[in-house]
């Protein structure tokens, strides 16, 4: 016999426990354990926690043990711990995925097949790896079995991961709508504006297949020697990844735009203002983005010598504080089908670092300069090429008329022009020009997605070699992401501050003479305040009891 909790969820979406006395049995037909109620205590947050004490005195008086109630059990009592592993950051995962109703959704779209192994857990457990401690499919054995306490799971085969992976992509598309249309609704987000851009992730290999995924092409990561693939994420304002894309590796960033566009169509949204880099701005995707009535939000490369983007930049006009440390003008260049809006950006702070930079760097092509003339012969001819050639410094550079090389004051009094500035482009009317900026601004939330992806998560490097692994296992990834950004958001804490207190809260399973007892250690305040920030309920203090019948 043992305490249990059954957790069961509200129609508004809170979760309420039950606290019951049971016992399990093997069903006689199928052969499978079977839990049995013998009692319900009632309703966990109005459980009387005296009477439960005075029922434990009197079951100790029973059986012929002494019972203190002033110390809780007698000196003759002897306890011995058998184990103690972290559960708090399993278990608010946990309820953050039931809360999303991911538990839900997988099962429902799981209904009509036949598995040995509760499907929706193990891909929970995979996800839960993910953020919690990240290891390959073969470790997480180990991890499940040993060195973490997860929430309906004590064991796991890692064939059973892989099957688990295989029926995650069978139900990609439909899994990552209702994710979205949930999450959306759940946390109120704003999905007016998404915000896309893409990373690459390396494998640890030098076999380069002939097709697939796994193709080398431009490293995000500085890794060209090595296979890759291309991952893009769709990202609200807030910062909570909402779809995910993998490409093979040699992708180009503009080849996508269309794809991406099509699939976000695909959800009849309201309306949708894409936010994208500088990488995607060319003027065919800028009109597939605003196909079907959408519209966009571009960085514009200030360098690109575009006629256009030169007037932007030249167009006199005083610039209007929106943030201390933003500044903002509008520019309209053209007039009628030619017309483009741009928004001007100003950064003080920005201008005050790219002008120290922009000196170090000169200081540095001086000394340069100074070697180069003690040089002679091919000495000098190599040394002059390389510098002529060198990615930072040739846009300083001038020849003279005896064909020495020269700082260029006026590429270098351009450079100054554009410190702490950086131009966008936009094909929405009805925004304001502050939207436009802040906005644009809020693209970092895409790059912090994909540095949590690659540091906290340790999604590369990637060892999979089926194209159909490598896509469940970026969707794994996003799904560790999508939980891990909703905990940043919502407590204002960094994920690694998150886990590493919940993480000090554990599962402790003693043996008495009574039986087995599985109970939690004491919740801290700093606890205490990320579970409510997250709007879930502390786990009961005794998580199991097992007690010995002595013959009875």
């Amino acid at each position: 016999m043992y305490i249990r909790v059954i957790r069961r969820k509200n129609k508004n979406g809170s979760v309420t426990g039950y606290v019951q006395l049971a016992h399990n049995y093997r069903d006689p037909q199928t052969g499978q354990p079977k839990a049995k109620v013998l009692y319900t205590f009632g309703r966990e947050d109005e459980m009387d926690l005296e009477a439960l004490r005075r029922l434990a005195q009197s079951i100790h008086r029973f059986v012929g043990d002494e019972f203190t109630s002033g110390r809780g059990q007698s000196e003759a009592i002897q306890t011995t711990l058998l184990d103690s592993r972290p559960m708090g950051g399993a278990y608010l995962l946990d309820e953050l995925w039931r809360q999303l109703g991911l538990d839900e959704v997988l099962r429902e779209r799981l209904a009509d097949r036949k598995f040995k192994a509760a499907v929706e857990r193990v891909i929970f457990a995979m996800v839960a790896n993910r953020a919690l401690a990240p290891s390959s499919k073969l470790a997480m054995e180990e991890w499940v079995e040993r060195e973490v306490a997860l929430p309906g799971m004590t064991e796991l085969d890692v064939w059973q991961a892989y099957r688990a992976m295989d029926v995650l992509l069978d139900v990609a598309e439909e899994l990552q709508y209702e994710v979205f249309r949930r999450v959306s609704n759940l946390l109120n987000l704003d999905v007016d504006l998404l915000f896309f851009d893409t990373t690459s992730t390396y494998f640890e290999t030098e076999d380069e297949p002939e097709d697939g995924l796994r193709r080398k092409g431009y490293s995000k990561d500085h890794r060209p020697d090595l296979p890759q693939v291309v991952i893009g994420l769709a990202v609200t304002r807030d910062g909570i990844p909402v779809r995910c894309w993998t490409w093979p590796g040699n992708t180009a960033d503009m080849s996508v735009v269309e794809e991406v566009k099509q699939d976000l169509i695909g959800w009849r949204l309201r309306r949708v203002i894409t936010v994208v880099d500088r990488g995607f701005v060319s003027e065919s995707n800028l009109r597939i983005l605003q196909r079907a009535g959408g519209h966009y939000i571009a960085g514009e490369k200030m360098t690109s010598g575009k006629p256009a983007v030169d007037e932007a930049l030249a167009r006199p006009g005083r610039f209007r504080e929106l943030r201390p440390n933003l500044k903002v003008k509008e520019v309209v260049v053209g007039d009628g089908e030619a017309r483009v809006r741009y928004v001007l950006a100003f950064n003080p702070e920005e201008a005050k670092r790219d002008e120290a930079r922009r000196e170090a760097m000169l200081r540095e092509l001086r000394m340069e300069l100074e070697r180069l003339k003690e040089l002679q012969g091919e000495a000098h001819t190599k040394a002059h090429c390389r510098l002529a050639s060198h990615p930072t410094f040739k846009r300083y550079l001038k020849q003279d008329r005896w064909g020495n090389l020269r700082i260029d004051p006026e590429a270098v009094r351009q450079a100054a022009h554009l410190d702490g500035k950086y131009l966008i482009r936009t094909s929405d009317d009805t925004l304001s020009t502050d939207d436009v900026a802040l906005g644009y601004k809020q693209l970092l939330m895409v790059e912090s997605a994909f540095r949590t992806l690659k540091t906290t998560l340790d999604i590369r490097p990637m060892y999979h070699r089926k194209d159909e692994r490598i896509r469940s296992h970026v969707l794994l990834c996003w799904l560790a992401l999508l939980l891990v950004r909703i905990a940043e958001v919502q407590t204002g804490r960094s994920w690694p501050d998150i886990r590493s207190h919940m993480q000090a809260m554990h599962q402790v399973t003693k043996s008495t003479p009574d039986g087995i007892v599985v109970q939690r250690t004491e919740t801290t305040e700093v606890q205490r305040e990320i579970l409510r920030a997250l709007r879930i309920t502390e786990p009961p203090r005794i998580l199991r009891m097992e007690l010995r019948t002595r013959g009875l």
